[in-house]
């Protein structure tokens, strides 16, 4: 497939969007100025703005987004900028579009999950269960499928199970009785028409956790727009394009989000299985990223109330030994002489005695022990690196020492 490198007129575009945890954002892809940075969801280039900001002339932005609308506004808001590229595309085929543009890797990728509010604020675009429009939700306006169809077309169990795992609404099944019962005597074709099916088939006491139709709405653009089903593998996909030390950060909205980056990102990770009185590695554990918070980073009260209470922004990086990615894993341990010794570093590591280590290339990296803490220096640069524990499990990790 081509993917399309978009360029429009300048002209003044009305495409309103906050980036949500902007600072947050920023400070976790740890810019390179001279770095290529990949916006997969541009929007109308709220984050993008600030990370073209930071680049060098030799820095490159890639903005990616599937809206045409949100292209030709993002390219508006970016007129400043001469360093960027515009890709009418899905970042779910990131990979893809990257080959195109004859780049292997970049320094740092971001992705905003969900509708962005400029698509709830266009209500004839139907994201939005307020007022009368049409069923549409599409990001992709060339794209087929339509809210439409799915609403007229789907069978009752194939709508049950998409508004219950996509919007995780426990009546589902009322919902999707009642829409087969409508749409045999008139086809569904405004939001208001649906709003109301969703009302008649929620108990009225039930009704108190927001709008009642905002679960079912989610789920069916979740499925015309097919955001979930992909998202594990596009997490993979980016981590796999990153550079040694670079970045990425995915914002979710919502539980299903959150699992599939989750997963992504703990599976990225890697971890070694072998017993811990192995002296070094059978099991051939590799990583990929090292997940830089142990938790996700939550939004403030203030955006919690302006955007979404759930919204999260997940950090994954890669860190560098002699050029070799090593921190996205930790380092299996034993204590000999009261001191912590790594038997193992997953990666190009490996272990020569219970003291010395060296990299893939032969170079040694001396280790000097001070109150049970390791300093790794690669003999080859002087580089000076640390073995820092993992609080949680206890287990440790190699991370450079930037101040060195």
């Amino acid at each position: 497939m081509l993917y399309k490198i978009f360029k429009v007129e300048d002209r003044n575009l009305e495409f309103k969007h906050t980036p949500v945890m902007l600072n947050e954002c920023i400070e976790g892809l740890n810019i390179n100025p001279d770095g290529i940075y990949v916006d997969g969801t541009l929007g109308g280039a709220g984050h993008s703005k600030e990370i073209a900001k930071r680049l060098s002339k030799k820095g490159m932005l890639i903005g990616i987004d599937r809206d045409e609308e949100a292209l030709k506004a993002a390219k508006e808001n970016l007129k400043e900028f001469s360093n960027v590229k515009y890709v009418h595309g899905n970042h779910d085929e990131i990979k893809e579009i990257l080959e195109e543009l004859n780049i292997d890797k970049v320094d740092g990728i971001l992705l905003d999950l969900g509708v962005s509010s400029y698509q709830l604020d266009e209500r004839n675009r139907g994201f939005s269960y307020l007022g009368s429009n049409e069923l549409d939700m599409r990001m992709d306006q060339t794209q087929s499928l339509t809210a439409k169809d799915v609403v007229n077309n789907y069978d009752e169990e194939k709508l049950a199970n998409i508004i219950f795992e996509y919007g995780e609404e426990k009546f589902s099944r009322n919902i999707a009785r009642n829409i087969c019962k409508y749409r045999a005597e008139k086809v569904i074709e405004t939001t208001d028409e649906l709003v109301k099916i969703i009302e008649e088939s929620i108990p009225k006491s039930k009704q108190k956790d927001g709008h009642p139709a905002k679960r079912t709405f989610q789920a069916i653009r979740i499925e015309v727009n097919n955001e979930i089903k992909p998202l594990y593998n596009t997490a993979r996909k980016c981590i796999e394009l990153l550079k040694n030390e670079g970045r990425l950060c995915i914002i979710t909205f919502h539980s299903l989000e959150d699992r599939a980056v989750k997963n992504a990102y703990i599976d990225a990770q890697g971890k070694c299985t072998c017993p811990k009185d192995l002296p070094y590695c059978v099991c051939g554990a590799i990583s990929e990223g090292k997940i830089i918070n142990k938790k996700p980073i939550i939004a403030t009260e203030k955006e919690q109330e302006e955007k979404a209470n759930s919204v999260k922004v997940w950090v994954l990086g890669q860190d560098v030994i002699s050029g070799q990615v090593i921190t996205t894993d930790m380092l299996t341990q034993q204590v000999v002489n009261k001191n912590y010794v790594p038997t193992n570093a997953i990666g190009n590591i490996t272990v020569l005695d219970n003291y010395a280590l060296e990299d893939k290339e032969g170079n040694e990296v001396i280790t000097e022990y001070k109150n049970n803490v390791a300093t790794l220096y690669l003999s080859k640069d002087n580089t000076k690196y640390e073995l820092k524990q993992e609080d949680s499990t206890g287990s440790y990790y190699i991370e450079k020492n930037r101040d060195k």
